[in-house]
């Protein structure tokens, strides 16, 4: 079992026990799902090189039934039919535009606003290109669960300028791309969009 196997099955157990945490009526249940959850840290610790104290920090106590967390990234193309990338400042890499989900806002207006907000352009959402679920891609492991939701958008103004926590904004053609952030976006990932907001048939993809 590889390490991507092994962290599954960790974030697996850590959502069971804090959904036994939500529900439990019983002190000697809750007992139960606190150890459960402890041994997760645990095991998290041991495959990450993240000691548990960090670890509890960085995972905000559930008061809810706990979900995936939700990234949602643009498409976008310009008339060379180059995508239009940004430059993270976490790890020097590229990445289509985007964020997390913010509650309150609709999935559109979220990566309108990320867009706008890393590269300086203006942009409408023409449709839904895909669901991923990261679990699914080769991705580097990573401590959340992600849902991956990624728009076509077109262009419709702006002037390209980085935002005050990207690096750099650019177009790349497919062929030409950057040095990818992988937990971000994958050039795998960048071939499908690319086909799907290309093809004369509108395809969407899930998982």
């Amino acid at each position: 079992m590889d390490a991507a196997e092994q962290l599954n099955i960790i974030k697996r157990i850590k959502a069971i026990s804090e959904t036994g945490l939500i529900y439990a009526q019983d002190p000697y249940d809750r007992e139960r799902y606190e150890e459960l959850k402890q041994i997760s840290f645990k095991l998290l610790e041991r495959i990450s090189d993240t000691p548990i104290g960090v670890l509890e920090n960085f995972f905000m106590p559930q008061e809810d039934y706990p979900t995936p967390k939700v990234d949602i990234r643009g498409f976008v193309l310009n008339e060379k039919e180059e995508i239009l990338m940004a430059r993270e400042s976490l790890d020097g890499k590229w990445s289509i535009p985007g964020g997390w989900a913010d509650i309150g806002s609709t999935p559109s207006e979220i990566v309108v606003k990320e867009i706008e907000e890393e590269t300086g352009i203006k942009v409408k959402v023409v449709r839904l290109l895909g669901v991923y679920d990261k679990r699914m891609h080769p991705h580097p492991p990573a401590p959340n669960y992600v849902y991956k939701i990624i728009f076509h958008c077109r262009i419709v103004g702006g002037e390209m300028k980085s935002g005050f926590d990207i690096l750099d904004a650019n177009f790349f053609s497919l062929d030409k791309l950057p040095e990818l952030s992988e937990e971000r976006i994958l050039e795998s990932q960048l071939k499908d969009l690319f086909q799907m907001a290309t093809s004369v048939e509108p395809k969407t993809h899930f998982d």
